[in-house]
């Protein structure tokens, strides 16, 4: 399937359009970066590192002036009519840049990269927008990956083509040239992507950046775990366009390095990104896997702070500046491009399944707008984190310093996220469990909406069902439980951030299990999907024992579907009851293969105990 993808006249044209364009906007920002740091090019006597944050601010102020226009522009016209006419206007804006390149001219150079960010803004809503259109729902993680790894592989090759055609005799000729004939590649690949009608042709177009703005953050808000997972991509730029921006002046003037030293780095990054993707993508098993996120949240932290304690060569080169392969002779050397590679590879874990979940939870009539919003919040994140860099260079902070303040900041930040969003922790905990105990096999997963309320009803096989079905879910889930494993320690705390719902037998505690139908009801009212174990305890003996009858108190209070699932393979673990005392062992049936299956969705006026457990029974393996 991974390279299937490639041969679908669905995903390659499109695929290579986006690599061109991304490929092309870093030929620009790199060769102007080399410019200004190593040939001094400034307005007004700017400092050269406030430069080159100037430039990374001016490219990214267009994502936050337009792109709720352009978000409402890829909702109400065909997508692929929109990127030929966004690749045809490439190429005028990059002939303006080829000009300035001639001229000398940065003002000119400038008005380019300022273009060529409208022109992203103009491309971003479609380019995420457009791939469920055009990949299978379990090819969309594959999808986002090779995009991600695709988007960096182009930044990686046009920062290094942009850097080494700048340095040659005639550079500005040959980036200028090279400029207008990649996209010229770009608007005819362009041509070969397969026609999509619009999703909302009847939407009345908003000119007013202003307004529409408003209106478009408000359409992200309305599915709050996608306006989280939006703040989380946000958070991830605010950090990436930092460490981007800064690596030109920490190379030259910090390390003493070479401009062979920068593209060595941007190297590392871009393949870490792309290592980082292809490896969420296989670990997620094409699903997505929230649990990754924060994996790669720890990993940004931990070397970016590694970064700070790591320092410089406590030599020279006795060239002046050091080459790469001098670079990598030291110690320090390859610590500070192994911590940039790692922390690159975090990256692809955090970003690629925030987007894939933006895409598989946001109304395909609405879908462009929400990546709009994305990229409205992504952008003013990116400016601020160039205002913010600017701000910390006034203040004479060192290079680590700066590192040290990222680590320090994305820990703090990350840990805010979560405890909004604890999914994120759960999903966590759950691809542990089915990655280190267990190998789980998970079917029916066309069965489950992608978007509304439904309940999933499971039989109860031991104490982490929960998390395997979390796990096999690819929307978040509101568990129901047994309100007395609230009682215990760490895993209680973990079951209330998760806002798992307690329940209580009517004999038991009369308050408690109004509360959670009252709960379950407020969930399911908010498009939420809930879990219930309709047997109301964990088997004593391998078999499935009777439902009770709360699934059709349930429904009938909020009317929902109704998805039946079975665990099998779990009988006889040590979280099962099989075994008790000596007889029970943590690793007993390590890594044995168990299986998640859902059935089809049940309308909730033809739920009954009855039939749902005649669904599950016919599901169930016998282990006793």
């Amino acid at each position: 399937m991974r390279t299937r993808i490639f041969r679908d006249r669905g995903f390659w044209p499109f695929f290579y359009t986006q690599f061109l364009g991304a490929f092309n906007d870093n030929v620009l920002k790199n060769a102007m970066a080399i410019l200004i740091t190593y040939k001094a090019y400034s307005i007004g006597g700017i400092a050269v590192e406030q430069m080159v944050s100037l430039c990374g601010g001016i490219f990214i102020l267009p994502f936050f002036l337009f792109s709720a226009i352009s978000g409402q522009l890829a909702d109400k016209f065909s997508k692929p009519k929109l990127i030929r006419v966004v690749k045809a206007i490439e190429i005028a804006i990059m002939s303006l840049g080829m000009l300035g390149f001639l001229q000398g001219n940065i003002i000119l150079l400038l008005v380019a990269l300022f273009l060529m960010g409208l022109h992203s803004t103009l491309f971003g809503p479609v380019k995420y927008s457009i791939l469920p259109h055009l990949l299978q729902s379990d090819e969309l993680v594959t999808g986002n990956a090779y995009v991600e790894t695709g988007t960096f592989i182009a930044i990686l090759l046009g920062s290094t083509l942009g850097v080494q055609l700048i340095s040659l005799p005639g550079g500005s000729w040959i980036v200028g040239i090279t400029e207008v004939a990649i996209a010229t590649l770009g608007f005819l690949t362009s041509l070969a992507i397969k026609p999509l009608r619009p999703v909302m042709p009847e939407l009345k177009l908003n000119m007013n950046p202003i307004t529409t703005t408003i209106e478009i953050l408000g359409i992200t808000r309305k599915v709050k775990s996608v306006f989280n997972s939006i703040l989380g991509i946000s958070w991830f730029w605010f950090i990436g366009i930092a460490l981007l921006s800064i690596m030109p002046v920490y190379c030259k003037d910090f390390l003493k390095a070479s401009e062979s030293v920068v593209t060595l780095f941007l190297v590392l990054f871009s393949i870490g990104i792309g290592v980082g993707s292809i490896l969420c993508e296989r670990l997620s098993f094409k699903r997505t896997e929230l649990g990754l996120v924060p994996i790669g949240s720890l990993g940004i932290s931990l070397f970016a702070f590694d970064l700070f304690l790591a320092g410089r060569p406590s030599v020279l080169s006795s060239s002046g500046l050091w080459s790469p392969a001098e670079f990598l002779n030291t110690h320090h050397g390859r610590r500070i491009s192994v911590d940039i590679f790692l922390l690159a590879v975090s990256g692809g874990f955090f970003t690629v399944p925030l987007y894939t979940f933006i895409q598989q939870r946001s109304n395909k009539e609405i879908r462009s707008r929400v990546i709009a919003g994305n990229n409205i919040l992504g952008a003013l994140f990116m400016v601020i984190s160039s205002l913010f860099l600017t701000a910390l260079y006034h203040y004479k902070l060192s290079y680590p310093q700066i590192f040290l303040i990222l680590s320090v900041m994305n820990i703090l930040v990350a840990g805010y996220i979560y405890t909004l969003v604890p999914e994120f922790l759960l999903r966590l905990v759950a691809w542990g469990l089915i990655n280190i105990i267990y190998r789980l096999r998970v079917t029916g997963r066309e069965n489950l909406p992608l978007a509304g309320p439904f309940v999933i009803a499971c039989n109860h096989v031991t104490f982490i069902d929960s998390f395997i079905v979390a796990s096999g879910c690819p929307r978040p889930a509101r568990f129901v439980m047994y309100y007395k494993y609230f009682d215990m320690p760490f895993i209680s705390r973990l079951f209330r951030d998760s806002k798992v719902i307690p329940i209580a037998g009517a004999r038991e505690d009369p308050a408690v299990l109004n509360a959670a139908f009252d709960k379950i009801a407020a969930e399911l009212r908010d498009d939420e999907v809930v879990c219930i174990f309709p047997e109301g305890e964990i088997t004593r003996d391998g078999k499935m024992h009777a439902f009770r009858p709360g699934i059709e108190k349930i429904v009938r209070r909020t009317p929902a579907l109704v998805v039946p699932a079975c665990l099998n393979g779990l009988w006889g673990s040590y979280f099962s009851r099989k075994y008790t005392g000596k007889e029970r062992r943590l690793f007993r049936r390590k890594w044995s293969r168990i299986s998640l299956e859902f059935g089809m969705p049940v309308p909730p006026e033809e739920v009954t105990v009855e039939k749902l457990f005649e669904i599950v029974g016919k599901m169930k393996v016998d282990e006793a």
